[in-house]
This record gives C-alpha cells, sequence and structure tokens, in this order.
C-alpha cells in the first residue's frame, strides 16, 4: 500500500551552495501524489511554483541532482531527501521550500530519516506500483558506467577509486530491504577533497559547506572533526546518493543497480533510459511478499545508528 507521512515536519539548515539559511517542510499528501516540491519563496500559482520529482523534470546539474518545471521553477540538492523518502518507504509526499535548494544538514540522510522515524507513516490504503527491471541497461561516461540488472528487490552496488589515500578504492554491495538503507547508508555523509573545496570556493559554490557538513580529505588526512563515521563511508554515501537518485523514478525499483564511478548525472539518465525502452521494465502491483522486501518495511527508531 501507499504510504505518506503521520504528520509535517520542518527542517532549518543552510545551502550548500549558496550558504543561505533555508527552511524545508514536508507535509502529508494523498495517495498517487508522488513527491512534489512548491517554492514558497516566489509568487504566482500554486500550480506555477510546483515541482513534480519525475524522471522528465530532472535537470542535469554538476555535484547535485536537480529538478524543475515548465516556468523554469528549479529545486536542486534533492537527493539526501529523496533517499531518505524512499528509505523509510514514504511513497508521498509536498514539500514546501523556501529556496531554490534543499538544506544540506549533516550532509547525510540521517537528519531527514530520524525526523520520518520519529514522526512516523500512515498507510493510504491504495495498491503500491514498482517498477521491475525485465533486462540490463546501462549507460557510460568517459570511464563511468551506471547499470540496472534484472533482480527481485532493489540491491545497490558501487565502486569508487581515488588518489587519495583517506578513500583510495572502495567496494560495497547491499540489498536495500527490510530497513538496510537505515541501518548502514543514511548517516553516511558527502566528501570532497580539500582541492575540489578550494576550487568550488573560488568559482562562488559550496558556500555552505563546512568541515561538519561533509568529509573533508587531504592525501591521508580526513580533515572533518571526528574523522569517519565508518571506514567506508565514502562508498557508502555514494550508494546513498544512487538510492536518492533511483527514487526520481517515481515509485520503488525492483533491480540491481551496479555503479563505478558514476554519480548524479550518470543516474538520472540510467533512469531515463531505463523508462524509454519499453522492453526494459514494466509495472508491477506490489503484494504482500514484496512489500515485506522493499526498503522501508519495518524501518523502526533502532535503525538508526547513534549520531556522529
Amino acid at each position: 500500500m501507499q504510504t505518506t507521512l503521520q504528520a509535517s515536519v520542518r527542517f532549518d539548515g543552510v545551502a550548500l551552495h549558496s550558504g543561505e539559511a533555508v527552511s524545508l517542510c514536508v507535509h502529508p499528501a494523498a495517495a498517487d501524489t508522488g513527491i512534489v516540491f512548491e517554492r514558497t519563496d516566489l509568487g504566482g500559482s500554486v500550480a506555477n511554483r510546483q515541482v513534480r520529482v519525475a524522471p522528465a523534470s530532472l535537470i542535469e546539474a554538476n555535484l547535485c541532482t536537480r529538478v524543475g518545471n515548465e516556468t523554469g521553477v528549479t529545486v536542486s540538492t534533492i537527493e539526501h531527501l529523496m533517499a531518505a523518502l524512499a528509505g523509510c518507504g514514504i511513497h508521498n509526499a509536498r514539500i514546501e521550500l523556501d529556496g531554490p535548494e534543499v538544506p544540506i544538514l549533516d550532509g547525510s540522510a540521517r537528519p531527514f530519516v530520524a525526523a520520518f522515524v520519529a514522526t512516523g507513516t500512515r498507510s493510504l490504503g491504495a495498491p503500491l506500483r514498482a517498477i521491475r527491471v525485465l533486462r540490463p541497461v546501462e549507460v557510460r561516461m568517459g570511464d563511468a558506467w551506471a547499470r540496472l540488472e534484472p533482480a527481485d528487490r532493489l540491491s545497490i552496488a558501487f565502486e569508487i577509486d581515488f588518489p587519495d589515500a583517506a578513500i583510495g578504492h572502495q567496494q560495497l554491495e547491499l540489498e536495500l530491504c527490510n530497513g538496510t538503507f537505515v541501518r548502514e547508508l543514511s548517516d553516511c555523509r558527502t566528501f570532497c577533497r580539500q582541492a575540489d573545496v578550494d576550487f568550488m570556493r573560488a568559482n562562488g559554490l559550496a558556500l555552505g559547506g563546512t568541515y561538519e557538513n561533509a568529509v573533508v580529505v587531504e592525501g591521508a588526512d580526513v580533515l572533518s572533526p571526528g574523522g569517519l563515521r565508518r571506514d567506508n563511508e565514502p562508498v557508502r554515501h555514494k550508494m546513498l546518493d544512487a538510492m536518492g537518485d533511483l527514487a526520481v523514478a517515481g515509485a520503488p525499483i525492483l533491480g540491481r543497480y551496479v555503479g563505478h564511478r558514476a554519480g548524479h548525472t550518470l543516474t538520472g539518465r540510467l533512469v531515463r533510459a531505463l523508462l524509454a525502452d519499453p522492453l526494459a521494465w514494466d509495472w508491477v502491483v506490489v503484494d504482500g511478499e514484496q512489500a515485506h522486501s522493499l526498503p522501508g518495511a519495518g524501518v523502526c527508531a533502532e535503525d538508526l545508528a547513534p549520531a556522529a
């Protein structure tokens, strides 16, 4: 069955790229609403201020996931929030936002997840459809690639390779069922190299980034206070990002995602490539057995990792 939140939840923080203060409120929504953003800082009709999250609304952007509508209204850096919604099994929500970018909070999905788990969800009594992958679909950019393969439930396999010894080569695969996302991935923060920070700041980007909302490394050193939350936090965060980007499909995906040096752009292209091929997927109505294997099934407060 489709679900939504029991009650509204508010988040206050800063936008990663502009550094400006921003507030966001996630409200319950009716069945078949999907995930819809509303920019409350803009004038005009409500319809013109709204952006529905869907593959058709994706706008390719560096360093984040961005969606927009036909009137030019955009919302950026939605990936951590989308991952939290998908990981908690929330299919419908209306999200008010007083700026063009979702707040970065601590750089992970954990603050969103913690609030959603505390608030709880409710069934809307409407059947839930999922996207079942029928045959492999792959997209490439240089030496980076991403692929979706048939599987009975969602799993994510990811591999990264960085010259910095603090990151290096990392590889991990997880089945994202029964709270695995909440337990294993939700607390893992975005990461970058100090050289990347310097470059972005010089070009007016990441003005809201700090050592508190990102893992910053330089060579073998982790510069962020407290170090890593997990030994392989970087690859886990890439899996978190993939979870959020796959959620842009608008329904749970039953399939295996494999990413090699992939990012937001590649995963967005992969979702579009899948849905553009009618022989690569079909709709299935989620039955009781399948429902128990979805990412948000049975999620509880005990699944949350302790805050670092």
